[in-house]
């Protein structure tokens, strides 16, 4: 498997979003209209966190808001935008890791360091939404795989159908493409998973490093 920046972000979105979801009662913090089903359990289930949930979303899009201007500073100035973008989201997924790993364990949702540590990390991948979405447009999304199964399997269909070659082969590159996409996705899911069972908030050590590597990515210095 190539290693490239889309991948990267890929597998960080599956694991930091598994991880807040095992260590911060339930919170999404890449897929985060998802907390609106949690939310709903937890008005039934009388499970805590709600408070959190509900931020999650404005809190997500005030970030993603406030990159899209900082992208427009940093144009006026000759900055570049992509390696800053990722530098953001590496200062506060490390913020958020220091956080989860100094306040954990969370006995209950709402309380201040939960919000915090969960927020943060909300805010972190609320920026990579954002310059996923702006920089590497042609990539599949690295946060949100629904879409992309659904292309997959759409792609399927039509290649037991029968295709053109022409299109047979624009197919089966979009396929390669999406189908690491997902991989690296379920790859982070289940390492967070597994690390989450073993060591803990400590598990959260591993997004900074990650980003980091994506920050320095050779894709990254090549894009701006």
């Amino acid at each position: 498997m190539k290693l490239t920046l889309p991948t990267l972000l890929s597998f960080n979105a599956g694991y930091v979003d598994t991880a807040g979801f095992m260590a911060l009662h339930g919170l999404f913090t890449a897929h985060v209209t998802g907390n609106f089903v949690t939310i709903g359990a937890a008005l039934v289930l009388g499970t805590s966190g709600i408070v959190t949930k509900l931020l999650a979303l404005p809190t997500f899009c005030a970030v993603v808001v406030l990159a899209r201007l900082l992208r427009y500073r940093l144009i006026d100035r000759g900055w570049p935008v992509l390696k800053t973008l990722l530098g953001v989201k590496l200062a506060l997924l490390t913020a958020g890791g220091v956080l989860a790993v100094y306040c954990s364990p969370f006995p209950r949702g709402d309380n201040w360091a939960e919000m915090v540590t969960g927020l943060t990390l909300v805010a972190g991948m609320a920026v990579q939404n954002a310059l996923q979405r702006v920089h590497l447009g042609s990539a599949p999304p690295t946060t949100l795989m629904t879409g992309t199964t659904t292309q997959i399997m759409l792609d399927v269909g039509d290649l037991l159908q029968g295709v053109p070659a022409e299109q047979t082969e624009i197919i089966h590159g979009r396929l390669a493409r999406m189908g690491q996409a997902v991989l690296t996705f379920a790859l982070g899911c289940a390492l967070a998973a597994l690390l989450y069972a073993g060591v803990g908030a400590w598990c959260f050590a591993l997004p900074p490093v990650v980003a980091l590597a994506a920050f320095l990515h050779r894709d990254a210095s090549a894009s701006g």
